[in-house]
């Protein structure tokens, strides 16, 4: 979560202590601090300290990019007579609409007393004290060639037409003053210059990172909520709101776009007839108790023939009897009618670790003969014929699933694919076990 602004932060307190403190401004006092942007500002929406070049705000929509962008544009040209900045859209009329003359832009800020002449032929804004922008748009690369600047402010740069190719003629001009700096604001989208402005980072970049949601405070009552409700945890979602930059990796067996064509809000049912048939807990045990995380992925299948993955409960940190309890709980939950192991790791171990926990847990256990991309690949299948859909969203599995590469390697977070693997012994149990595509040992 993001930080609070001083504004925001008066705001919390009691009645009497905000009139307090209020009470000592004068008419000039209120007014010129109802315009100071470092009083309104949440410290993620500053300019931060150190030396720095580039300065990435990657974060989801609604988070305050724009304003920040023209807030610190401002700061620029107020305290610098000198300065020449660049101002980039994605085209033309996007910096002039958005940047300029948007709610947020840079003439919707300005203070009556600072405003700066606005020349839209000529595309440039002049400041009082002589400070100038000019406005540029990314679908016109070349026009970048040539002119000098001082700063520059990019926005939207994960759509810009011109790319890399506008980016670079911006940063060649990028040669006047003391300290050239620019500031990039976009919603994140694994385009070529955003993944290379983020492998800047800790070189001659800062990237700062945001949420929709820190922003709440601002935007429309349940904009927040709902937005969560329609797209939370999808790679719309995490990347919209969440301003997450997710990229796909090549050779993955699965990729984002496959599973958001298997996503469903909920499994349908026939009638007054149960939804799902059959319902199991797949479990990939840790090796160790303070190992990588415990897998617990629970899926069933429908009336429709379908299967669908219903919970991640995946569990971390965890002795052998607390993930035990993790999958008799999962079980419980969802009415599982068996609890599938991976016994590679101590097969005795996990049996009596999941009876101990519930005594009545009907286990299985089944032992990997195949590398875990191997097992994935005919669970990857099902997906891609459209035999298993997603109820709701699950980040992390998702994320590890993505990770998968065929030929046998695994890129994704953490050091195992934990919750993936857990996913695959669910989907084998329920969609390829009778085929004997897995070899499978029942313990009763």
């Amino acid at each position: 979560m993001g930080g609070v602004s001083d504004f925001e932060r008066l705001a919390l307190l009691p009645q009497v202590e905000r009139d307090r403190v209020l009470a000592g401004l004068d008419e000039a006092a209120a007014e010129r601090l109802a315009l100071d942007w470092r009083w309104h500002a949440r410290p993620e929406q500053i300019a931060p300290d150190g030396e720095w070049r580039i300065w990435l705000m990657m974060a989801g929509r609604g988070f305050g990019k724009t304003r920040a962008g023209a807030e610190w544009v401002r700061e620029v040209a107020e305290g610098d007579p000198r300065a020449r900045i660049a101002i980039v859209g994605a085209t033309l009329g996007e910096a002039r609409s958005v940047m300029v003359e948007g709610a947020s832009g840079l003439l919707s800020i300005a203070p009556w007393w600072n405003r700066p002449a606005f020349a839209p032929a000529l595309r440039r804004l002049i400041w009082p004290n002589g400070a100038m922008a000019t406005l540029y748009g990314a679908a016109e690369p070349e026009a970048l060639r040539g002119p000098q600047f001082s700063h520059g402010w990019a926005d939207e740069i994960a759509k810009w037409p011109g790319g890399v190719t506008a980016w670079d003629n911006m940063m060649m001009g990028l040669r006047l003053g003391r300290k050239p700096r620019v500031l990039a604001t976009t919603t994140p989208r694994p385009v070529p210059l955003v993944r290379a402005l983020v492998a800047r980072e800790g070189f001659d970049a800062i990237v700062t990172r945001g949420r929709t949601a820190d922003n709440a405070a601002h935007l429309a009552d349940g904009f927040v909520e709902a937005m969560m409700a329609s797209y939370g945890g999808t790679r719309l979602g995490r990347q919209e709101l969440d301003g997450e930059l997710i990229e796909e990796v090549e050779g993955a067996l699965w990729t984002r776009d496959l599973i958001e064509r298997c996503r469903v809000a909920h499994v349908p049912g026939r009638g007054d007839a149960l939804a799902l048939s059959r319902v199991v807990v797949a479990v990939d045990p840790p090796a160790s108790a303070h190992g990588d995380a415990c897998g617990i992925v629970v899926a069933g299948t429908g009336g429709d023939g379908r299967a669908y993955v219903i919970a991640d409960a995946s569990i971390g940190g965890q002795s052998p009897e607390g993930w035990a309890r993790a999958v008799a709980v999962a079980a419980a939950t969802h009415g599982a009618d068996k609890v599938v192991a991976e016994a590679n790791n101590g097969g005795a171990m996990v049996e009596s670790v999941l009876r101990a926990a519930d005594a009545g847990l009907p286990v299985r256990l089944v032992h990997a003969s195949r590398g875990k991309v191997a097992r994935a690949e005919p669970v990857a299948a099902l997906y891609e014929a459209g035999r298993v859909a997603h109820r709701g969203a699950f980040p992390q599995l998702e994320d590890e699933m993505c990770g998968l590469v065929m030929g046998g390697g695994y890129v994704g977070p953490g050091r195992s694919p934990d919750r993936a693997d857990a996913l695959v012994w669910a989907l084998t149990e329920l969609m390829l076990g009778r085929r004997g595509e897995a070899r499978v040992r029942g313990v009763w």
